[in-house]
């Protein structure tokens, strides 16, 4: 009987023969798959790098950021400012402060101007005819005059029976006046003795005669019973007996001659404080009693009197009795509204009600500050029309609607932007095509402190007035940066406080500490990835790296070098207390630091940080480069920067009148090629202007455009020292210049003739006697050059030799370069990292490749064992079959 035989499924356990394939080509693969970790040891010592130099970055970056403080120069420099009582006052001192003590006592805080107008009933309502006006805004100075109100004369019924208490009340107070208060001297001592809780004065007028009261004085006849006398103030100036003729006595004639003096009545009327002016001959005649009390005029006349005050020469006189009386004028300390309440104001002279305008002021306007116009017509001639107008011009005022509930609620407010008594406000109105202004708008927002004020006066535009040891200041901020050299004070209240100002070494002790603390870390943490540990026989992962022991041995230079460049004592870590250990670590002795900063605390600055200084006071260090080297630079000018101007071609007249409608297309600061945003239409106000109120006001206006300020870009306007006007670029350099060309109204040749621009001029010059790059009044040194990098402003004095600019490199300034390079995009340790990262990549390819290699190993000898297996189970099956034919034979035998 034939036996087949049964295979089992190749590549699948034991073969048909019996051959187990798996394990062999298991154990042979293992073989051959040996290399795959030699390629992941590789990977792991590489990754292993990879992220040591990951902690070694950020252990340097650790260390640079201490660094920061240190490069700081005004921390060198710091000091702290102190208020006793902070309500006053706070305060930060910076790097020019001097340590010392300060008594302060704030009288005044800086404010705005606010007007108020009239009220109306509605904020939509049309506002006059619509024509087009123009609003003219101007930021000022006022000088003279007061801010408050003017009374009337007391009335005769006050003259004799005085003013009963509670009869006046001024902003809040009752002013004590009682029978005795008869006269105006009399009432403003009264309201005087309150003033420092109403903020109220009172000036009491002159007591005066009419000029006219002498004119017809008779001469004295006195009958047989008649007697006549005359007095003035209590004094009796002439009498007459009984039975004297006409021009036998008391003539007009006589009374000059006996008022003239000197004689015991012109002494008695001196005494009274009773001056006399004119001549009663020609009727001028007239008493004075400065102080404002009270003048009496008597005539006392018995029996038959005629003539005298009055009277011709044959006109029955039967005396006469007055009592002249005068006025007060009050003035707000503070130019606010006055309030006058009271059961009786009127017998002070004055009316109940809050009000007060400027008398006798004047008003200058500050061309430094911008400001500008604005139009308003029958699209906008409301009140909530104007406001907007006004706020959406950016003139240094804003604008704002209120309501104080009554029937006529709505007011328009303006507030100047800026606090300061030179921010006063002047608001004049013109119309246009040579008509007038609408009535109606110029009765509601005409506003001059010299002249028309239709507008109500809420708070004044004042300075902060105070004090620092005695000594007076005003500033028109509350904020005051100029009073103590180097500290910033932030005016809050009136009131007193001391103020210590005094050095702050803290400062300089933390950030050194922190650098020294960091710098250890970094040691520290370098130390250990490139040690050897010779017990255990292994190495820090960066044992032997190139990049670790350049970085170590950069850094360890660096510090151990001095500094060049210094004009100081200092110039090593050493001097200041840092000093190596053996094991490369810092140490910080603090009592000689403390010592350094005592006695060289401004040079320590210089020993960390980039220090640049000029010999030169018009020349300023501002910056440097890693490329600039340290030294001291020689600075010759050979070009000055200059600004771009324009000067009139003659002097200015006497004064200037600008025409309605008038608008000039200036072009400021302009570009090659020209660019649209350097141009803008300019409105200079109408008026008639002096030349320097003409300055003035074409400064501001060019500076109010927004186009202008939007840029950066301003002017300045003068007249020079032969009379001329002078408009120029603020900035400074080859781009700098100015255009102006007509539009409407005034041309500006009218003002400048033909007279032609000039632009301005770059600063131009050498360091060290190397070329330099100009950029207005900026100097920088040339790239390749030693002081390549290096930045200087030139701020004034002339061509020629300027002296030196000495430079230097702190350790700090310097460690923080290195630091950089170390970190930077193309820095040791970042194309270290891309170099390990590169590699790690390669060792994945190759060992991708490898495994794609033995997957073709693998599948060949499977192939082979397979059919080997196959050959070995015939073989087998044929061994079988001859095995059993062989027996049949031997069988059959």
């Amino acid at each position: 009987m034939a036996i087949t035989p049964t295979l089992s499924s190749i590549g699948i356990g034991a073969g048909a023969s019996g051959l187990d394939v798996n394990a062999i080509i298991d154990k042979l693969m293992t073989a051959e798959a040996a290399p795959l970790g030699t390629f992941d040891k590789k990977t792991a010592s590489y990754q292993a790098k990879l992220s040591a130099m990951g902690t070694l970055s950020g252990a340097v970056s650790t260390f640079q950021n201490s660094l920061s403080a240190l490069s700081n120069t005004n921390n060198f420099r710091a000091v702290s400012a102190t208020p006793a009582d902070p309500l006053v006052l706070s305060a930060s001192a910076g790097a020019k402060a001097v340590a010392g003590n300060y008594n302060i006592n704030v009288t005044q805080l800086a404010q705005s101007q606010t007007l108020m107008s009239g009220g109306m009933a509605n904020k939509l309502s049309t506002i006059g005819l619509g024509s087009k006006t123009t609003i003219s805004f101007q930021l000022g100075s006022l000088t003279g005059g007061t801010f408050g109100l003017n009374g009337t004369a007391l009335g005769a019924t006050t003259a004799q029976t005085g003013i009963s208490n509670g009869s006046l009340i001024l902003n809040g107070t009752a002013i004590p006046t009682d029978a005795s208060t008869k006269s105006a001297r009399a009432l403003a001592d009264a309201i005087n003795a309150k003033s420092s809780t109403t903020g109220v004065t009172a000036t009491a007028q002159p007591t005066s005669s009419s000029a006219t009261m002498f004119a017809g004085f008779g001469s004295v006849e006195t009958g047989a019973d008649g007697t006549y006398s005359l007095s003035v103030g209590g004094v009796e100036i002439v009498t007459q007996g009984n039975g004297v003729a006409a021009n036998g006595g008391i003539t007009a004639a006589s009374l000059d001659t006996t008022l003239e003096g000197p004689n015991a009545v012109s002494n008695a009327l001196a005494a009274a404080n009773i001056t006399v002016t004119g001549k009663a001959a020609d009727g001028t005649l007239k008493f004075t009693r400065a102080d404002g009390s009270n003048l009496n005029i008597e005539e006392v006349v018995t029996g038959s009197v005629k003539g005298g005050i009055g009277h011709a020469s044959n006109a029955v006189n039967d005396g006469s009795n007055v009592t002249l009386t005068s006025t007060i004028n009050l003035a707000s300390s503070n130019a606010s509204p006055i309030t006058i309440a009271g059961s009786n104001p009127a017998a002070a002279g004055l009316t109940a009600g809050s009000g007060g305008a400027y008398m006798n002021t004047n008003f200058t306007q500050d061309g430094t500050q911008a400001t500008g116009t604005v139009v308003i017509d029958a699209t906008n001639n409301t009140l909530q029309g104007i406001r907007d107008a006004i706020n959406n011009a950016g003139l240094g005022v804003t604008a704002s609607i209120v309501s104080d509930g009554t029937d006529k609620p709505f007011h328009l407010v303006l507030s100047s932007s800026k606090t300061g008594a030179n921010s006063s406000m002047k608001i004049s109105l013109s119309g246009s095509d040579g008509l007038p202004p609408d009535s109606a708008l110029n009765d509601l927002l005409s506003y001059d402190a010299s002249g028309t004020q239709n507008l109500k006066q809420n708070s004044a535009a004042q300075n902060t007035n105070f004090s620092v040891n005695g000594i007076a200041i005003t500033s028109a901020s509350n904020s005051v940066d100029t009073a103590i050299e180097g500290v910033t004070l932030g005016i809050a209240k009136v009131g007193s406080t001391s103020l210590s100002v005094q050095k702050d070494t803290s400062t300089v002790k933390t950030s050194i500490n922190a650098f020294v603390k960091a710098y250890n870390d970094l040691n520290t943490a370098m130390a250990k990835m490139t040690a050897y540990d010779p017990e255990t026989k292994k190495g820090g992962v960066l044992l032997g790296d190139s990049t670790a022991q350049s970085i170590q041995s950069q850094l360890r230079k660096q510090l151990g070098a001095p500094i060049t460049g210094l004009n100081s004592s200092l110039s090593t870590l050493s001097q200041v207390g840092i000093s190596f250990q053996k094991d490369g670590s810092l140490t910080l002795d603090s009592s000689k630091l403390d010592k350094a900063i005592s006695a060289n605390f401004t040079d320590i600055a210089g020993l960390f940080s980039a220090l640049g200084k000029a010999t030169d006071s018009n020349v300023a260090f501002t910056s440097s480069t890693a490329a600039t080297k340290p030294g001291s630079y020689e600075l010759t000018i050979t070009t000055m920067a200059s600004q771009g101007s324009i000067t009139s071609a003659a002097v200015l007249p006497a004064t200037t009148t600008i025409g309605s409608d008038t608008t000039w297309s200036i072009t400021l600061n302009d570009t090659e090629p020209s660019a649209a945003k350097n141009t803008a239409q300019v409105v200079i106000p109408a008026g008639t202007y002096t030349p320097a109120q003409m300055a003035s006001i074409i400064q501001s206006s060019v500076n109010g455009v927004k186009a202008f300020s939007d840029n950066g870009a301003t002017v300045s306007a003068s007249i020079d020292g032969t009379g001329k006007l002078v408009l120029a670029s603020s900035r400074y350099g080859s781009v700098s210049n100015i255009a102006i060309s007509s539009g409407t109204g005034t041309a500006p040749t009218d003002l400048f003739g033909a007279a032609a621009p000039v632009k301005g001029a770059d600063v131009a010059g050498t360091l060290g006697g190397q070329p330099v790059i100009g950029s207005g009044q900026t100097l920088t040194g040339a790239a390749g050059s030693p002081a390549d990098g290096l930045k200087i402003e030139v701020t004034g004095g002339t061509t020629g030799s300027r002296g030196t600019v000495s430079f230097s490199q702190g350790y700090a300034y310097q460690l923080n370069n290195l630091a950089t390079s170390f970190l930077g995009t193309d820095g040791m340790i970042t194309n270290r990292s891309k170099g390990l990262n590169e590699t790690i990549k390669s060792i994945a390819t190759q060992r991708d490749k490898f495994s794609d290699k033995l997957n073709d190993i693998e599948t060949r000898y499977r192939a082979q064992y397979s059919r080997l297996d196959v050959t070995l189970s015939r073989l087998t099956s044929t061994q079988s079959y001859l095995t059993q034919q062989l027996a049949a034979i031997a069988a059959n035998r």
